[in-house]
């Protein structure tokens, strides 16, 4: 007789295979794994905590209900990010303002600074170093609000959370030829609004 299923081992394609057939736990498992990294995309996008916290709720209900509809096609994250993303726009549209990305936000910051590669674990012992990163992170995080919606999303996507072409293509429903040159424009724009400061 075989024990009791340890969740945490198991594949994100296997949970969601458990998932459609009823297994709640294994649900549960997919919810407790990418909560966190899923949440800290969504504060990004609205700049607000609880915001964040309802649709990625909202997101997870909608994932479950449509288990059946989840083709295996991109992973599990990919197609729960897309559906993350969809609300939040639609949010942001509602709240009918331009969309804000706190950088250097306590909670999120030092991910967020890893993500970028601004700093490595060296740079602690080295206050001025450290004083001037944090400066420049002010600065990207200005710089960034200053860019249109659409290019804002790609640079968060692309160079903040790590996504390639491919999945940022696929979550804004947009082709990769668009993608690229959204990235060409939003990159060139940052260098002119960050020109002086790193000259």
């Amino acid at each position: 007789m075989s024990g009791p299923i340890d969740y945490t081992t198991l594949e994100d394609t296997e949970l969601v295979a458990r998932a459609r057939e009823g297994d709640s736990r294994a649900f549960d498992e997919l919810v407790i794994r990418h909560s966190r990294k899923l949440h800290a995309t969504l504060y990004q996008m609205t700049d607000n905590y609880d915001v964040a916290y309802d649709i990625a709720q909202e997101a997870f209900s909608k994932a479950y209900r449509a288990l059946r509809y989840f083709n295996g096609q991109s992973a599990f994250y990919t197609w729960l990010h897309s559906i993350a993303v969809n609300h939040a726009r639609n949010f942001l549209k509602k709240r009918n303002r331009r969309m804000t990305y706190s950088l250097d936000d306590d909670e999120y910051g030092d991910h967020t600074e890893k993500d970028m590669n601004m700093a490595d674990e060296t740079d602690g012992a080295d206050p001025e170093r450290r004083t001037h990163l944090n400066e420049l992170q002010l600065k990207i995080n200005e710089a960034l609000k200053k860019l249109s919606t659409k290019h804002r999303e790609v640079v968060v996507l692309h160079d903040v959370k790590g996504l390639n072409h491919t999945e940022i293509s696929a979550l804004l429903g947009i082709s990769e030829g668009t993608l690229r040159s959204r990235l060409h424009y939003a990159h060139k724009e940052l260098q002119g609004l960050l020109a002086e400061y790193l000259s």
